[in-house]
């Protein structure tokens, strides 16, 4: 079997599968039974001032028959006494000493605080720190979480002031309710950081109740913006986790966070330069023991492709994703319906006819009688959309033609103009 094990910055860990800091993380009987089931690490609950938190916290988004492909949540960090939280995160460290025990720290902007607060945690054998930049309801409203992770000004101030007193790894979870993460990303690395985690959650607001017309969730009739997490973030938190891996400024390891699910999620994400991963929706639905399958997933991953250990995998995806100027602008690739195995619902005829290209015809087989769905492959623009729509796994599969054309990027084709005294845009 293939060696899971990672090294984040200095932390080593069994597997790259950890909890998030969030519920699941909130006391050292949680997570010692998260470390049981096979979790190789957590990041404790968020450590700060104890706050109080509301009742009705949590909201879910349904879609079809699928539960939790959204999760919403108004819970604050701890709210339980940081004395409490000291002595439970040292016996489970000493009882699970090979786990990585991350603290995640919150706290007002100022330096005697932070220095406090990080020389409190130390001394109960953390293996590192995650300096919580991310959260965007309640604390930011006091100044903390995403009002400090939308500053890149005020993230270096406070990592330099975390930086000065501690002896264990530095990580800063980003927020992703940002216009450009790579910004407060390069903050974080500037200011001394020894790893980033991303993404936090993001604003959103549930939904409104059809009937008694308040937000969904609501505390007594009123309700506020909470983050937003689970499944549907996935492709947010993957496209930021890539863009700091590709940023040459923002040279520091990277443990991805966002709608992680299954070891193929995981994958996913290791591929496009995370060292390993956090998860809390997926073990907020389905419980610890999930991690057994995305142990056992990856394994096999790797086994069956002879790689040796899950670190030979960290990042090999990332030079493959790049800016939209670059891409070859003469690849084309066409749409292709299997007969045999169309159930002919006509979905893609639809999807294409009211909404893309017109491109797929309905047309009468004289020899049987019956109609068939036709791609005129020369109008085809290779969009996916029918194939997406289809309910039918590999019936419509998109297959690339020569064009008998030389790669050409827009980035090139505009340098190309250039050098010839023409913009590409009617100028000369």
């Amino acid at each position: 079997m293939a060696d899971l094990s990672i090294n984040l910055a200095g932390i080593s860990s069994p597997n790259p599968f950890w909890l998030a800091s969030a519920p699941p993380t909130n006391s050292g009987y949680q997570v010692q039974r998260a470390f049981e089931a096979g979790w190789g690490g957590a990041v404790w609950k968020t450590l700060g001032e104890p706050i109080i938190n509301v009742s009705s916290r949590f909201a879910g988004l349904h879609v079809g028959g699928q539960r939790m492909i959204g999760f919403n949540n108004i819970e604050l960090i701890t709210d339980r006494p940081l004395e409490v939280n000291l002595k439970e995160i040292e016996e489970t460290k000493k009882k699970f000493p090979k786990h990585a025990l991350i603290a995640s720290l919150m706290v007002e902007n100022k330096r005697e605080a932070w220095h406090e607060i990080v020389k409190k945690v130390e001394a109960v054998g953390v293996d590192g720190l995650e300096l919580n930049f991310g959260c965007p309801h309640g604390m930011a409203e006091r100044g903390m979480g995403s009002a400090v992770g939308q500053h890149p000004d005020l993230i270096i101030q406070q990592v330099e002031w975390v930086k000065e007193v501690a002896q264990t790894p530095v990580i800063v979870k980003l927020t992703p309710n940002i216009t450009d993460i790579r910004y407060t990303a390069r903050a974080a690395v500037e200011g001394g950081a020894d790893a980033i985690s991303l993404i936090n959650t993001i604003n959103s607001l549930m939904g409104v109740d059809l009937d008694s017309w308040l937000p969904i969730p609501h505390v007594d009739g009123k309700g506020a913006h909470g983050g937003y997490c689970g499944p549907a973030v996935k492709p947010i938190a993957l496209n930021m986790v890539a863009e700091c891996a590709r940023d040459p400024k923002v040279n520091v390891p990277i443990s991805g966070i966002g709608g992680i699910s299954t070891w193929r999620d995981a994958v996913e994400f290791l591929l496009m330069g995370a060292t390993g991963v956090q998860v809390c929706t997926a073990a907020m639905h389905h419980g610890f023991r999930i991690v057994e399958d995305m142990i056992d997933g990856l394994n096999n991953y790797l086994d069956q492709r002879g790689i040796k250990s899950v670190m030979d995998i960290v990042g090999k995806a990332v030079h493959t994703y790049s800016d939209w100027g670059n891409l070859n602008l003469n690849y084309k690739v066409v749409a292709r319906i299997n007969e045999e195995t169309c159930i002919h619902c006509n979905k893609c005829h639809i999807a294409c006819e009211d909404t893309s290209h017109q491109c797929i015809d309905i047309v009468l087989d004289e020899a049987s009688g019956k109609e068939r769905l036709v791609v005129r492959e020369e109008d085809c623009v290779g969009c996916n959309l029918c194939s997406i729509v289809c309910p039918v796994e590999g019936t419509i599969e998109m297959v690339e033609v020569p064009t008998g054309q030389p790669p050409l990027s827009w980035n090139q084709r505009q340098a190309a103009l250039a050098a010839q005294g023409n913009c590409g845009t009617g100028c000369e």
